[in-house]
């Protein structure tokens, strides 16, 4: 089966108004994104993160400048995400999804096997913004669309050149009644995967 860059389906004629480096951020090979991290939360929202971590949804630890890795690898229809966070007092977490295109403009991201998220993405003034649209419970071949409100509220993230090599990230999660509940932000390189010589 041919690979299939699911930004690009997403973007349409917007994927070539994309910066360099997002490109490279989105780009068909496999590649690694290397970087810093920040990770913000009301304290109060300590034990629902706790849970959910334990669905594979969020981090459940705040921290400022966390040493960050994101590889990413296209199969198919599905691109993955594995993220290696590493905090200065040694401990290691990992926070895995896979992504896949669901028509128009929009992609959903799945943190585990049944629950995901579907977001709207375009590109303005160079950034590229994604808009949350519902969270999504898959059952089998079956999407049950989740209002944002009945969850953890709605989705935003902006991503933005920052040169030809780096991007930032800003990832917001807004709850109707309780404001901002979630926040993560940081600055990457991508780094393409080097395929072993067989000379």
């Amino acid at each position: 089966m041919k690979e299939q860059n699911i930004m690009r389906q997403a973007l349409g004629e917007q994927w070539e108004s994309l910066p360099a480096s997002l490109q490279a951020h989105y780009q068909d090979n496999a590649n690694t994104d290397i970087g810093t991290l920040d990770i913000e939360y009301p304290r109060a929202m300590q034990l629902f993160l706790n849970l959910l971590h334990l669905f594979g949804a969020l981090l459940n630890r705040r921290g400022t400048a966390i040493a960050t890795s994101v590889e990413k690898e296209i199969k198919g229809e599905t691109q993955y995400w594995n993220r290696t966070l590493r905090f200065p007092d040694g401990e290691t977490m990992l926070f895995t999804s896979r992504w896949v295109y669901a028509g128009g403009n929009q992609l959903i991201e799945y943190v585990n096997a049944f629950l995901g998220l579907r977001m709207a993405v375009h590109v303005k003034e160079g950034k590229l913004y994604y808009e949350g649209v519902h969270y999504v419970v898959k059952l089998g071949r079956i999407r049950i669309p989740i209002p944002e409100w009945l969850m953890l509220g709605h989705t935003t993230i902006v991503e933005t050149q920052v040169d030809e090599k780096n991007f930032a990230m800003d990832f917001r999660l807004r709850h109707p009644l309780f404001g901002q509940i979630y926040r993560y932000a940081g600055k990457f390189e991508t780094r393409t995967k080097i395929e072993p010589s067989h000379e």
